[in-house]
């Protein structure tokens, strides 16, 4: 059927959609639920062929309304903060799965580069760092005791600066996503810059391994976090980009949204990763056993449920549909 004969038998019925999401319609969920049905089969039919049209454009928009008048007065059960964690997010996650691979990969260069830099340039780290820190760094190290700034502070202080920090910058990475996802670019590049002149700068010292052992008990759900901050970012700056079928601004909605729960979700890692870096980062002497157990379950974690738990349920959510 060519695009101009699918409108005139359609047209008509779309335009009285609108109007009932817009009045009483949208009381009555039986009508709603008959409508959004019958929207969902005109916009496959569009998809499949007119996948570039105004037509689909259009029914995607219709769509999303309906879609959101049927679930925006729905009581939330007493199981929704559980349901969010155990299906939504993980679901929500699947779909930025190629934006955490770019983050990813921005976060890898720019480690790498702080590495380079830091190797040919004695002066790189104390730029990126500042002479303070790493004078007061040396002055640790020649005291026998590295590690010793995550001792300086009293424990709950740090754990409150610490995470509320993480979380400001994890939000600053996804806000910044709507600069067309250059601004979260950026700053997973100069955050990764920075976290590489650091390691490079213990290992010029010969203590890569005791710094790995320490800093990344808590720095493994930091870092992390940190990337998929920037998958959100991403996200949000993509569906400006690249809006596909949507309009530019149903697709900024649907992409604000999804990066909203992932910035949402990341709070807790955040909150665990401050405790660890205030109250456990601290005994740098801890069995070198204890250390490897904290960061490698932190790793499988972050691995399992991002990566591995989202495309298992994807795969169980296919099979129903």
């Amino acid at each position: 059927m060519k695009e101009i004969t699918f409108l005139k038998q359609n047209a008509d019925k779309w335009q009285e959609f609108e109007s009932l999401v817009a009045t009483k319609g949208a009381n009555n969920p039986d009508i709603m639920a008959e409508l959004f049905i019958q929207l969902t089969d005109d916009l496959s039919y569009a998809k499949t062929h007119y996948p570039k049209s105004k037509t689909t454009q259009y029914l995607n928009s219709v769509a999303a309304k309906v879609h959101q008048e049927i679930y925006k007065n729905k009581k939330e059960k007493k199981s929704r903060i559980s349901h969010f964690w155990k299906y939504e997010l993980p679901l929500v996650f699947k779909n930025s799965h190629k934006q955490l691979f770019y983050s990813f990969l921005i976060f890898t260069i720019g480690m790498l580069v702080g590495i380079v830099s830091s190797a040919y340039d004695d002066t790189f780290v104390r730029l990126i760092m500042g002479d303070s820190y790493v004078n007061m760094t040396l002055e640790n190290i020649d005291k026998g005791d590295p590690m010793a700034v995550y001792k300086s502070m009293n424990q709950i202080d740090m754990f409150l600066g610490i995470t509320i920090n993480n979380i400001y910058v994890s939000f600053l990475c996804f806000v910044f996503g709507m600069l067309f996802s250059l601004g979260t670019g950026y700053l997973l590049f100069s955050n990764a810059i920075m976290l590489g002149a650091f390691q490079y700068f213990f290992y010029s010292k010969g203590l890569l391994m005791e710094s790995i052992l320490s800093i990344w008990i808590h720095g493994t759900l930091e870092i992390s976090a940190i990337i998929i901050a920037g998958c959100a970012g991403l996200t949000l700056g993509n569906s400006i980009l690249f809006p596909g079928t949507y309009s530019r601004l149903a697709s900024f909605t649907n992409g604000m949204k999804q990066g909203v729960k992932i910035a949402v979700g990341l709070v807790p890692i955040f909150i665990i990763a401050g405790f660890l870096e205030s109250f456990v980062t601290r005994y740098s002497n801890m069995p070198i056993w204890l250390s490897i157990t904290i960061i490698g379950s932190s790793l499988i974690f972050i691995i399992w449920y991002f990566i591995i738990y989202p495309i298992q349920l994807n795969k169980k959510a296919q099979t129903f549909i």
